[in-house]
């Protein structure tokens, strides 16, 4: 049996006729950027988000710059955000010339560890930047009057958490601005890079819709330097169709989660996520990641080898590889988010941090392993992954 991480091929044997329909439709009308299904879908996720404005644009990576943009941040200051992350969170810090401050994550749920923000605020910091990492949703009341407290803002990476909510609020409705990502492979997911971004502030709204578009307000007339960042018509137009399915899929993802919970429980050998449905949590599972202890101190000593020439002592799991490719051979494809933290990324460091700045970012690293997930997936191809995963454990 082959158990791909993800695919789309079911998703189409059931929507696809819809999705053309859709297509054809904006097709034949001849308007490609905005139009009606831009606006229709700008106002009907904007009602699911729970805020008042929602602006399409390119990408979840353009999501966060138009964010960090109409906050003014810039040259000098300061971003404090984790770096067991996508590059693409930290990257938008860059590209808007601020500096990203990495905190280390609870190795519990993957998350920025709240308890360790504060101790990062300087006189630079202008905003925190939490990441809902697969699906599950950061703390944000704590983060909220954290950010209160210093006079700092806060904005969503909601990238792989859209229908994601924190004490019944959805993210993206809570911080200052919500960033998210259609990405096909997101629970919402476009044909190709789409995104929003999400506030229920009228004047962050406003910036943010003329600096997608040149930095105009109105026609050739430009009151700064923008992008070029739209949702294309036609991406709206599938997201149109999508939309109103992604609660059935969500509902689907979870007792998936649940089952895979259940069947794997009792292995000492992995770690498994917290189902994290508390105080009216709900964690959207766009990926479902598990964690691969190490044996003995002897095997992580083994474990230690150079990442392509860049950290040298960095720890890699030899029994995470090892299941990993043992999976493969019995036709379980599993992906790793992600084999090295952003701080110790070459295009990072001139920032100065060294392995064991961030030791539990560090060891996610080495240990995680995401699981195929996706509503479609069948009781039987999730049985299979798991006995593949008894099987090879036993080996």
């Amino acid at each position: 049996m082959q158990v791909p991480p993800f695919t789309l091929e079911k998703q189409l044997s059931e929507i696809g006729q819809d999705l053309d329909e859709a297509v054809s439709r904006v097709v034949k009308s001849g308007i490609y950027i905005g139009g009606s299904e831009v606006l229709k879908f700008e106002q009907s996720f904007a009602d699911a988000v729970g805020v008042s404005f929602a602006i399409g644009c390119n990408s979840g990576t353009d999501a966060l710059v138009l964010a960090l943009r109409a906050l003014n941040i810039g040259p000098m200051d300061e971003v404090i955000t984790p770096s067991f992350s996508f590059f693409a969170t930290a990257e938008a810090i860059s590209n808007v010339g601020a500096t990203p401050v990495f905190v280390d994550v609870d190795p519990t749920n993957y998350l920025l560890d709240i308890e360790l923000i504060e101790a990062a605020i300087t006189p630079l910091t202008k905003a925190i930047l939490p990441v809902h990492l697969f699906g599950c949703p950061v703390n944000m009341t704590k983060i909220v009057s954290l950010a209160k407290k210093n006079g700092i803002k806060v904005i969503e990476d909601c990238a792989q958490a859209v229908g994601t909510q924190w004490d019944g609020k959805p993210v993206g409705s809570i911080g200052d601005i919500g960033c998210f990502s259609f990405f096909p492979t997101k629970n919402l997911g476009a044909a190709g890079d789409a995104g929003a971004v999400t506030t229920n502030d009228p004047e962050l709204a406003e910036r943010i819709r003329e600096l997608a578009i040149h930095g105009m307000p109105r026609r050739y007339f430009h009151t700064e330097l923008g992008y070029n960042s739209r949702l294309d018509a036609v991406q709206a137009a599938i997201l149109n169709v999508k939309l109103p399915i992604l609660d059935k899929w969500i509902t689907q993802r979870k007792e998936i989660a649940k089952r895979y919970i259940n069947l794997l429980k009792g292995l000492s050998d992995l770690a498994l996520p917290s189902f994290c449905e508390k105080n009216n949590d709900i964690h959207s599972w766009n990926q479902f990641v598990i964690r691969v202890k190490d044996c003995s101190k002897e095997e992580k000593v083994k474990g230690i080898k150079k990442i392509e020439n860049i950290c040298k002592d960095l720890p890699e799991s030899d029994a995470r590889d090892t299941l990993k490719d043992r999976l493969l051979h019995d036709g379980v494809n599993t992906i790793i988010y992600y084999p090295i933290p952003i701080h110790l990324q070459p295009a990072y460091k001139k920032l100065g941090y060294k392995v064991n700045n961030l030791p539990n970012t560090e060891s996610l690293c080495s240990q995680v392993l995401s699981l195929p997930i996706f509503p479609e997936l069948t009781l039987e191809e999730q049985e299979y992954v798991v006995n593949s995963i008894k099987k090879s454990l036993k080996d």
